[in-house]
């Protein structure tokens, strides 16, 4: 029998060694794709939950906003109803008043006296006739004062002016009577009759001693009253700083740039204390341009333009200030080479005369003068200058116009240059701010320094809190840490501080500043990069509570608009932002 020979044999072995190799081998390519497919579909979910993650961080914040929103809303809407309900009692207040003055005429009494605190008083007199009806009163109203903004034009002797239902004299005449006031004006004499006809109140002026085609300009200072009222009111602010967790932004609707109509880089605004609707830019080409708000802030046309450099060196403003009563604009220049330092713009000349005036006096020896202010006190127009000549001057108002007085205050208690000046409303003390890291608060009346504070870092502004009259914040050279907030009351004690950080830049320039908001609540602050930085000293943090994206290159200065929700900013870009806020 034959038996196969083993050579055949060895094929079918090397064939089974071979189909089991590529079986090893596919299995573990088919384990690498399993494991790279596994590693894959991590990497998807990964991408999937960080969208994930953005998405719901981006909910959250959104929502965050709109608490805040809702919680500053319900804030408005309780100061609402307190007020409905204070103007409530007033009305039921009138009411039975007017009640009690109906039943004293009934029964024959007729002497009403009135007393009122207020810029324009109103007297009863005693009727002297007794042919002169009983429902008619004779109202004496003492001139007023040329303080006044808006003028209101009547025509001829049968202009009429409507006015709000809280007239105080249709109040406390009789029931369908006639009010005579005579106003008490050189030259002329109004008189004014008053009808009362359901909810409306009619006011008829006729004029005496004049022809019809005379116009008359009755000014009205309400306003300027008011705001000088409002800014007398001290709130206790301080108890408020760095005690919440949680900041409450400020929202920017909408945002519309202007060009300033200036060649050269911005360095002032300042709006109007008295007009709501004029503000003043001013820049390195010397030119300081009026502006006059549209809509509400929506927009602003320029009203006039105003050659303001100095005659000797040809300088431009280094500081502006509004007078008080809003007629006139201030500004600071140089002492180098005997220039004039100190120029008055009257706003109420016309373009053909000359409308900047420069003082003689030149009290600062050396350096820029840095800032100029005028003080907030009563019954005193004066405003202080400080210079790199280390100096604090104060200027009194003289007789004759535009004649003004300086004093020093100290000249030797910087050993730097004085970058800001302010004051203090409730004591006639001046705080000043130099360069060499000192805070001065110099007390006018006693005539030597209250106080000193030496911070850590040299100071470049100083700005008093609007509404809490001990507060105050000072502008430093340190980043992070660039605000700082302090007490009056406190010595050297720092009660918050806050900052920013700077891409553009690692240097602090001085022509960066700061601006308070009406409610004294918020800091803005400008930046060398183009943003507007919002602080909120509720806010127990040291970072903005904000930051608003607002031009294309550094911002100088975004100051608040008192009586509209509205900022106003400029920037080296040659702009002016009006941004509407809530």
């Amino acid at each position: 029998m034959n038996t196969p020979s083993p050579i055949l044999k060895r094929p079918k072995l090397e064939q089974k060694n071979n189909d089991g190799d590529i079986e090893e081998s596919l299995n573990e390519k088919s384990n690498e794709n399993n494991g790279r497919e596994e590693e894959d579909s991590i990497e998807e979910q990964k991408v999937a939950f960080i969208a994930l993650i953005e998405h719901r961080s981006r909910e959250v914040q959104h929502l965050k906003q709109r608490v805040s929103y809702y919680k500053a809303q319900l804030v408005e809407a309780e100061k609402r109803l307190e007020d409905s309900q204070t103007k409530l009692a007033r009305l039921s207040g009138r009411s039975n008043a007017a009640v009690a003055n109906k039943s004293s005429v009934e029964n024959g009494i007729k002497k009403v006296k009135m007393e009122r605190k207020s810029p324009s008083p109103v007297r009863f007199n005693e009727a002297s006739s007794s042919s002169q009806p009983q429902s008619r009163t004779e109202l004496v109203i003492p001139a007023v004062n040329p303080k006044v903004t808006q003028p209101v034009k009547s025509v001829g002797s049968g202009a009429r002016i409507s006015c709000g239902s809280s007239a105080q004299p249709s109040s406390l005449a009789p029931s369908n009577g006639a009010v005579n006031v005579k106003v008490e004006k050189p030259y002329s004499s109004v008189n004014v009759k008053v009808e009362k006809s359901n909810s409306a109140v009619k006011v008829k002026m006729e004029k005496c001693h004049r022809s019809s085609s005379d116009v008359e300009v009755v000014e009205i200072q309400d306003r300027g009253n008011k705001r000088k009222i409002e800014q007398k009111e001290h709130k206790e602010l301080i108890p408020l700083v760095s005690r919440s967790s949680v900041p409450c932004t400020v929202h920017c609707h909408t945002s519309n740039h202007i060009s300033s109509q200036h060649k050269r880089k911005l360095r002032s605004i300042a709006v109007c204390p008295v007009n709501d609707q004029l503000f003043v830019s001013s820049a390195l080409d010397g030119m300081i341009n009026l502006w006059q708000l549209q809509a509400r802030g929506s927009g602003a046309s320029l009203l006039s333009t105003t050659d303001s450099v100095s005659p000797v060196q040809r300088r431009w403003p280094e500081d502006i200030a509004w007078h008080p009563l809003g007629n006139s604009l201030f500004s600071a220049y140089t002492a180098d080479s005997g220039d004039s330092q100190i120029s008055v713009l009257d706003l109420n000349k016309t373009q053909g005369r000359a409308r900047v005036t420069f003082l003689e006096n030149k009290p600062h020896v050396k350096g820029i003068i840095n800032g100029i202010e005028f003080m907030p006190w009563e019954n005193n127009t004066c405003f202080v200058t400080g210079g790199s000549d280390h100096g604090v001057f104060l200027w009194n108002e003289e007789d004759e116009e535009n004649s003004w007085k300086p004093k020093a205050l100290h000249r030797n208690m910087h050993s730097s240059a004085v970058m800001g000046v302010a004051g203090i409303q409730q004591k006639q003390i001046v705080l000043s701010a130099g360069a060499d890291k000192r805070i001065v608060g110099f007390d006018v009346q006693v005539g030597r320094a209250d106080f000193k504070h030496q911070l850590d870092s040299k100071c470049m502004s100083v700005l008093p809190n609007p509404c809490d009259f001990n507060l105050f914040m000072v502008q430093t050279g340190t980043h992070g840490k660039q605000l700082r907030l302090f007490d009056i009351r406190l010595r050297q004690t720092e009660i918050h501080s806050f900052g920013f950080k700077q891409e553009s830049s690692d240097s602090q320039s001085a022509l960066i500043n700061q601006a308070w908001s009406p409610d004294g609540l918020y800091l803005t602050s400008g930046s060398v990069d183009p943003v507007i930085h919002v602080f909120d000293i509720r806010y127990n943090y040291h970072k903005p509570s904000q930051s608003i994206k607002a031009h294309q290159k550094r911002v100088f200065k975004a100051v608040w608009h008192y009586s509209l929700p509205l900022l106003i900013s400029i920037s080296s870009d040659l702009h002016i932002g009006l941004h509407k806020i809530t």
